[in-house]
């Protein structure tokens, strides 16, 4: 059947779309001739009878893949409109212009047979409903796909075949850049550049931590280059902890070129869409890893150690020692485990000393409270930790001295450094634009007005860095220099380098790390004892028993807030209600057992507070509770209370929990009826009458405002208000 015999009327009538995609941009760019030919598409629906009214392009996919629909809103909305009814025919200059994917395809194919819709390509126009077009357009459908496979396992091939053999030229991080020979990568010829990223290693290797570097750039005010993709150009600002992290973790800057890191995942949300996530892959499996490929910054045994020293330094799971140094004075911090269940002990500081101490997460339940199975003053412990390691390890003093004496003078010279190489890159942008400037024509005003504004802030970037510099070589100047003789002699003595006052904290947890693998806690409350026992990084175990001091039993004391509640309940009830008001606000006695009547009556004879004495005024209505108002009444408990809730009733509370106090006077006794009086309304009709809302009605009344009643008996029962005689308006005269 040719193309006019499967043309007819129906398809005339509606409408001829022609789909036109490309797949990159840079195909778009400079494959114009493929662009113009899926355009001149509608010249040929035009041809086969279409008039030009109801010839539709969508080009939205310009620069898509045609992979898959998910990203793709022109062909969702090609399908859409054939879904509809709306197209006669789709014009694409071949299958794979309209998806290279079996799945998009055949729906399509789907749709377009259920709705008599017509599909041409540059070869034929075709009949999705016929079995022969049918099969040619699933045939075409496949190829197309199998195309885009033999086209990727293509490109694929010879980029894994020129990664393997280090060439393949990806982005390089900051501090390098390629040479000219197939796989050659040179350090970046900016020397602030390679020394603001030699700073990050050589302060990693003294501090231990990628956090305290980036404490380190900050408090020393020192710039970061940075650039937002690994063509861009370089721009220095404040560093952040991710950029100076990635320094460290990056497995280019230890001369290893490596190539798939990562992984493209494919996964469907919780509305069925597909979705796309990188994940990173560990190092056995990634594609390529090639040690040794070009010149870096650290070896790759450094690099291996400060991963271990990185992944180290997060918090370790239960049951494990390790985390990173910090500020505080607990020695064992990180690496003390309870010897009672096996987990790590966490530190504490209290007292205005802040003394430390060592406590254990797991609790044991002790009278109905959590308990800590150990909790431990840590000044005792830490004493007795640094006796053992000073009397067993005193051939380490050399290298601790040196440590402590080198670590102020290495980073200030650091710094030092990367802030010369900062003003001298300040001074070279200042020279820059002040050629810019002066080459200008002076008569272009309009140009030369910019260009001496650039130069003017270069200028002011260059004495700010210079100032800067100037002040920190004075500092410098006048700081003492360290006397290394009498370090070195110093040094002869471990004892009194520990405690030396050039000695930090974190150095002295970093040593104790450095031999000490874990400290076993265990602690014997009756005897007074703690017994520690150390297991030494060489395999050997230490244990030594430590003295700890005896607590004085504590003061057994009732709450001030408690005895005061009680001389206020005293004078109102007896001890076993008291008791039980006590027990409902959650309080306790000082050995925190629950009260009872026999505990009340003690204590209100310790503190000499007096039994209640039943007196009531002469000529005064009786105060009675809930259950005896509600029996004098005839009404059931729970509607007493809720009339107190209204304030329909009043009565009074010593304490929350406390019983109610209701004094049953005449006044209270005339409010409760067992008929409707006459003239009374019930509540729904007052609240409409009066427009407001039923609390503001038990307000009034409360206040004296309203007269209401409580009808007690019958189907009618509740609160009625006397009905109010009408209120003129705001314009009407009173007659």
């Amino acid at each position: 059947m040719t193309e006019s015999g499967k043309i007819g009327p129906r398809h005339l009538d509606r409408q001829a779309v022609v789909y036109v995609r490309q797949s990159t941009a840079s195909q778009v760019e400079h494959h114009r001739e493929s662009t113009a030919r899926q355009y001149a598409l509608a010249e040929r629906a035009h041809r086969l009878g279409w008039p030009a009214a109801r010839v539709v392009v969508i080009d939205e996919d310009l620069g898509l893949s045609g992979a898959s629909a998910g990203n793709r809103g022109g062909f969702a909305r090609l399908t859409a409109e054939v879904a509809l009814g709306h197209v006669g025919i789709v014009l694409g200059l071949e299958v794979s212009r309209l998806a290279r994917n079996n799945g998009d395809w055949y729906r399509l194919l789907d749709l377009c047979g259920m709705t008599d819709t017509l599909i041409g390509d540059a070869d034929d126009v075709y009949h999705p409903a016929g079995f022969n077009d049918r099969l040619v357009l699933g045939l075409k459908g496949t190829m197309s796909e199998a195309e885009l496979h033999i086209l990727r396992a293509r490109l694929d091939g010879g980029i894994r075949n020129k990664a393997a053999r280090g060439e393949l030229r990806r982005g390089l991080p900051l501090g390098f850049v390629w040479g000219e020979a197939p796989g050659e990568v040179r350090f970046h010829p900016d020397a602030a550049v390679s020394g603001a990223i030699r700073a990050v290693f050589d302060r990693f290797r003294e501090l231990g931590s990628a956090r305290r570097v980036w404490l380190w750039f900050c408090g020393e005010g020192l710039p970061f280059p940075t650039r937002a993709h690994p063509t861009g150009e370089i721009r220095w600002g404040t560093p952040t902890y991710t950029a100076i992290h990635r320094v460290l973790v990056n497995p280019v800057y230890a001369g290893a070129y490596a190539y798939g890191r990562t992984r493209h995942e494919r996964r469907l949300d919780e509305q069925g869409g597909v979705r796309e996530r990188v994940r990173r892959l560990p190092e056995n499996e990634w594609a390529v890893l090639l040690p040794d490929h070009h010149p870096g910054y650290i070896d790759w045994s450094t690099f291996e150690a400060n991963r271990a020293r990185i992944a180290g330094n997060t918090r370790p799971r239960p049951h494990q020692s390790g985390g990173v140094v910090r500020e505080g004075a607990a020695l064992l911090q990180g690496v003390a485990t309870c010897g009672h269940c096996g987990r790590r002990l966490r530190t504490h500081y209290r007292g205005t000393r802040a003394s430390p101490g060592y406590h254990c997460a797991g609790k044991h339940i002790v009278n109905g409270r959590g308990v800590h199975c150990l909790n431990v003053g840590g000044v005792q412990i830490d004493h007795a930790i640094v006796q053992t390691i000073l009397a067993a390890v005193t051939p380490a003093a050399v290298a601790a001295a040196v440590r402590a004496a080198e670590r102020l003078e290495a980073g200030d010279d650091a710094a030092l450094g990367q802030r010369r190489r900062d003003v001298e890159r300040r001074r070279y942008a200042a020279r820059q634009a002040e050629r810019r400037y002066r080459a200008v024509d002076a008569e272009n005003r309009l140009v030369a007005r910019g260009l001496e504004a650039e130069w003017e802030r270069a200028l002011v970037s260059l004495h700010q860095a210079e100032a800067e510099l100037a002040r920190r070589e004075r500092q410098r100047r006048q700081r003492q220099p360290v006397d290394r003789a009498a370090l070195e002699a110093l040094a002869g003595d471990l004892q009194r380098v520990w405690h030396s006052p050039a000695t930090t904290v974190r150095d002295r947890k970093a040593l104790l790390r450095t031999l000490i693998e874990e400290v076993i806690l265990a602690v014997d409350r009756p005897r007074a004892a703690a017994v520690l026992t150390i297991r030494w990084h060489s395999g050997a175990a230490t244990s030594t028993t430590v003295d700890l001091p005896r607590r004085a039993a504590p003061k057994i004391r009732t709450d001030d807030d408690t005895v005061d509640l009680l001389r206020r309940l005293a004078v109102h009830y007896p001890d076993d209600i008291i008791a039980g008001i006590l027990n409902r606000q959650g309080r306790t006695t000082a050995r925190g057992h629950r009260f009872t009547a026999h505990l009340v009556g003690n204590l209100r004879r310790y503190r000499k507070i007096p039994r209640r004495v039943a007196t009531e005024p002469a000529g005064e209505a009786p105060l009675l509770n809930v259950r005896q108002a509600a029996r004098q009444l005839g009404l059931a408990p729970s509607t007493v209370l809720r009339c107190l809730d209204a304030g329909f009733i009043r009565g009074e509370q010593v304490t929350p929990g406390a019983p109610w106090r209701i004094r049953l006077d005449d006044e209270l006794r005339q409010r409760f009826a067992a008929t409707v009086p006459d003239g009374f309304l019930a509540m729904r009709e007052t609240i409409r009458r009066l427009g407001v809302s039923r609390q503001t009605v038990l307000q009034r009344v409360k206040r004296g405002e309203l007269v209401a009643v409580h009808v007690c008996r019958g189907r009618r029962k509740g609160i009625y208000v006397k009905a109010l005689e009408p209120q003129p308006g705001l314009f009407e005269q009173p007659a």
